[in-house]
This record gives structure tokens, sequence and C-alpha cells, in this order.
């Protein structure tokens, strides 16, 4: 069992250190655009580096272990997957439970790393807000129920819970803002992300601000009723408590629609061949905004490749053919593996 635990984590890398790239093809001359390619993580997304810090930071306490614990989790996709992979990693069981209409392709990338897979109905899937609060409902039931499954000597669930856990704001404190700083020089002057849990923007907008006060921090929020997976309004949903805490380190809001953040996915794939999450072109789009009105240098985070959108971007906002999203996966793969060595 201990030689099995130690191949396991042999083959944990440990999130961060993602490319910084330059976006220069949309004519934004006194605004220099760079993207922070969160895909680059192990298990694909920026919530790998919340998973990581979680999860170790328990074991650090003394909350888990692999034969005494089942991790659960509420998502609606990237922080199942990154928590799915380090826990596939370190040896624990876990169940990740999502609204039944996020992608399929996000539902087999779960199956596949071993992840047991609840779903829970909602109109309002897969948008964060009734949906997902549902699914934390469910979660923390679970949790509830750890006496009776002590009483029976059955493993007890542990929830991470992204939304209140202060790794999910200390991970991006101690990486991916350091990461950004050194890769910018201390150069950048804004900086913008998507919100959901709001761990990226207030780890990362903190650490930044602490180095020059002057950087601008913005969130990028979708409409109400929307399709962007992994973003929140904050009119529909519940404030999470991580970001409620440290809210004050944004200077602006910029609401995106469903039609801006898909066709800026598409631009980006004809004109930077890079293929993106939706949460990635709503951020394209805030950050154009904001190089109509100001320079500088600003540091988008695109927080997941498209690879578990297919079926989104082509059978449901038919924003690519399929023959077109054939070349673009194939170039955007290319890319990646350039990226990579």
């Amino acid at each position: 069992m201990i030689v099995e635990r130690k191949v396991s984590e042999a083959m944990l890398n440990q999130p961060g250190n993602t490319p910084l790239i330059s976006i220069h093809n949309f004519g934004t001359r006194s605004m220099k655009l760079f993207a922070k390619l969160e895909w680059c993580n192990p298990w694909g997304s920026v919530k790998d580096r919340i998973a990581y810090y979680m999860l170790r930071k328990a074991e650090e306490r003394g909350e888990i272990s692999p034969d005494k614990t089942i991790i659960v989790e509420p998502t609606s996709g990237n922080t199942g997957i990154a928590l799915a992979g380090v826990s596939r990693a370190l040896g624990y069981e876990v169940e990740v439970i999502i609204p039944e209409k996020v992608s399929e392709e996000t539902k087999e990338v779960l199956r596949i790393l071993g992840a047991n897979v609840l779903e829970t109905s909602d109109d309002l899937c897969p948008r964060v807000g009734v949906g997902t609060d549902q699914c934390i409902s469910l979660a923390k039931s679970m949790v509830a129920s750890n006496p009776f499954r002590r009483r029976k000597k059955l493993k007890e669930y542990f929830m991470p819970n992204q939304y209140e856990n202060f790794y999910n704001f200390l991970a991006h404190y101690e990486t991916t803002g350091p990461e950004i700083w050194k890769q910018t020089n201390g150069k950048i002057t804004h900086f913008i992300c998507g919100v959901g849990t709001g761990g990226t923007i207030t780890g990362v907008g903190q650490f930044l601000k602490e180095k020059n006060p002057e950087i601008k921090v913005i969130a990028v929020e979708p409409q109400k009723r929307h399709h962007i997976q992994g973003l929140r309004n904050f009119e529909e949903s519940a404030t999470p408590k991580v970001f409620e805490e440290r809210k004050h380190v944004v200077d602006r809001w910029i609401r995106v629609s469903d039609e801006e953040a898909f066709n800026a996915v598409r631009r980006l794939a004809f004109k930077e061949k890079l293929y993106v999450g939706p949460s990635s072109g709503a951020v394209l789009h805030a950050a154009l905004k904001i190089a109509k009105e100001d320079d500088g240098s600003c540091v988008m985070i695109f927080g997941d490749s498209g690879d578990k959108y297919g079926t989104v971007y082509v059978d449901e906002f038919h924003i690519f053919t399929h023959k077109e999203l054939e070349k673009i996966i194939g170039e955007a793969r290319f890319l990646n593996n350039c990226l990579k060595r």
C-alpha cells in the first residue's frame, strides 16, 4: 500500500508555471494583451491549483487519509476534474456532484478519472447559480451523514468546499500571482479574470496590488441565465465566501453575454489558433473592451481549453461546423505541444 501510494504521488506534478503568451491579432496596439494558459496544468484547467492545495493542506492537518476518506465536491466541471485527477494520484475515492446539463465531454473525463458522478436536475444548469447551489446542498447533506458512517465503520466524506476554502484563495496568491508578476517583469497594468468561486481573481488580485496598487483588477460576470460553464452571475446566485471576504480587490466589473463570449471563442480559434473554453471567450471580450479605453499591459486568465465543449459549440451554439472544429483542434494541439516543450 505504501509503495503504491509513492508510485501514485510520483505521477502528480504540482500545478503551475503555465505559459503566458501574447495575443496580437486583434488590433489592440495601445494595450498589449497576454493570456495565461491554465489548461497547461496537469489536469487541464486553472482549478488544478486549488485542488492540489485543498487536498494537500487537508492531509497536512491530518483531516483526511486514503483509507478513511471519500472526497466529495459540488462543481460545474473543472474543479471536479482536478479533484478527481489529484485524488486518483493520491489514492482517494472521489464523488463529484454536477448539474445534469454539464457537457457530456466533462462527464466522460470525470468517469475516466475514476470519479463517481452524481447529477442534479435543474433548468438553470450548467450555469453557476441555482444548479450549482443545488449541488452544494447535496454535498453538504452527504457530509452530514458522517456520524452514521462513523458508527458503521465506513469511510467518511470530506468536502474541500471550493466556495469557502481559504486555500482556494491562497493557491492563487502563492502561485498564479507571483508567476504573472515574474512573467511580465512587473509591467502588468491590468488583470482580467472571470469569477466563479472568486479564488483566482482575489488571490491574484491581492498579490498584484501588494506589488503595485495601481494595477487594475477587472472581474468578468456573465449575463443572467447564461451558458458559460464555470462563471457566476451574482444577481441569480449566492456569493461564495471566498469572494465575499476579498471582493475589495476588484476595481471594475464587466458583464458579458453568451453571444459575446462564444463569438470571442470563434475569433480566438481563427485568429490565434487557440481553442478555448467559453469562460476564456468572455474574458477576451472584456479585455478588448478595456483595450479601447486604456493602454498598458493586460493579463487574462484563460481557464481551460475547448476540449470539453465540442458538442456545446457545434450542436447547441453552432459557432463551428464539424469540419471547422476538426481543423481547429488539430492546430490547437500542435500549438499546445510546442508550448509544453
